[in-house]
């Protein structure tokens, strides 16, 4: 069955979150923080939710050739496919490894990171799994979280705790490495670790011209952070500076960024206090500077840019996938 826009979309499984999207335009969840973003906004699109009944929504990609959306339900240890044709979820993988985030290399094929595994994987056109990276230095990794591709076909990724902590998001195991980014080499598939002095290094994106990376420290205290560093054509990073503190209870998660270099970041309570406020996605201009938060009704944990004219945000929060129409694209 397709469900109308308009109306409660059903859960996947189990209790859904209540969600009646805005019936007048601009839609009221997208609040302007500053001038500057009007131009990003359309007037006539609004917060959609397009699944519920999850978990623990995370790592949406879009794949424009078959129209779908994969995103991970970690918790659950599947990863689902919503269908743009037809507006239907169902189960892509599962068991996932507890998968979760995911991009696509420069061939178009599937790029996972699996917490129980504690790898990286490729997922073959055939379906068969390769393995890219799962020790450093004969020391295994902790449990990869996000990941990207440039387009010179490096694919980098964080390494935090996360997956290891205890039996929700993996298996409870020892760390055997600090947490830390790492980058797979293009041409030799040689791992190397580029950032190993951040609290729990998360969502990780490249600038339009990939000049510079933005990496999420999450358990930066007291406020969690996101860096900048500008990046050598051997995957090397320099100068390494704040790009925007969330400040008091705020926290990032995954992040994406625009063809304008806008910033576009999951975003949500640390502490469960003023979620009415901070649940949803904060976009920041380049210059660090906060200027709309897209309400939703959950803590919003990845996001990423997809449809047709790849200007629609996805957004995987907790139990639900949300989508909002803007006037920009992202960065492929």
């Amino acid at each position: 069955m397709t469900t109308h826009p308009l109306l409660p979309t059903p859960p996947l499984e189990g209790p859904g979150v209540p969600f009646t999207p805005s019936a007048r335009y601009p839609d009221p969840a997208v609040e302007i923080l500053d001038p500057s973003f009007l131009k990003l906004r359309l007037f006539s699109a609004h917060v959609e939710q397009l699944a519920s009944g999850l978990r623990w929504a995370e790592g949406p990609v879009w794949f424009g050739d078959g129209r779908y959306l994969l995103l991970s339900d970690i918790p659950n240890n599947r990863m689902l496919r919503w269908d743009e044709t037809t507006g239907r979820s169902s189960v892509f993988r599962a068991p996932s490894n507890h998968a979760n985030g995911h991009a696509r290399d420069r061939q178009g094929r599937l790029l996972s990171c699996e917490h129980l595994t504690r790898r990286v994987t490729r997922t073959e056109y055939d379906g068969t799994i390769t393995v890219l990276a799962e020790r450093w230095q004969g020391k295994r990794l902790n449990s990869p979280n996000d990941i990207v591709c440039a387009r010179d076909g490096g694919i980098w990724f964080t390494d935090p705790l996360f997956g290891i902590a205890g039996h929700w998001e993996g298996e409870p195991a020892a760390s055997e490495t600090p947490w830390a980014v790492y980058r797979i080499d293009p041409r030799n598939g040689e791992l190397q670790r580029v950032i190993d002095d951040l609290a729990a290094p998360n969502g990780l994106a490249f600038s339009p011209d990939e000049q510079m990376l933005y990496v999420v420290e999450s358990r930066a205290l007291p406020h969690r952070r996101i860096w900048a560093y500008d990046v050598g054509a051997d995957g090397t990073l320099t100068r390494k500076r704040l790009f925007v503190d969330a400040g008091g209870p705020g926290a990032y998660d995954g992040i994406k960024v625009d063809i304008s270099g806008h910033v576009w970041c999951g975003f949500g309570s640390s502490d469960g206090t003023q979620a009415d406020r901070l649940d949803g996605v904060r976009v920041y201009n380049p210059a660090g500077q906060d200027v709309a938060h897209i309400h939703l009704p959950e803590r919003c944990a990845n996001l990423c840019f997809g449809g047709a004219k790849h200007n629609r945000l996805f957004m995987a929060a907790s139990h639900s996938l949300y989508a909002l129409y803007v006037n920009t694209r992202g960065c492929v």
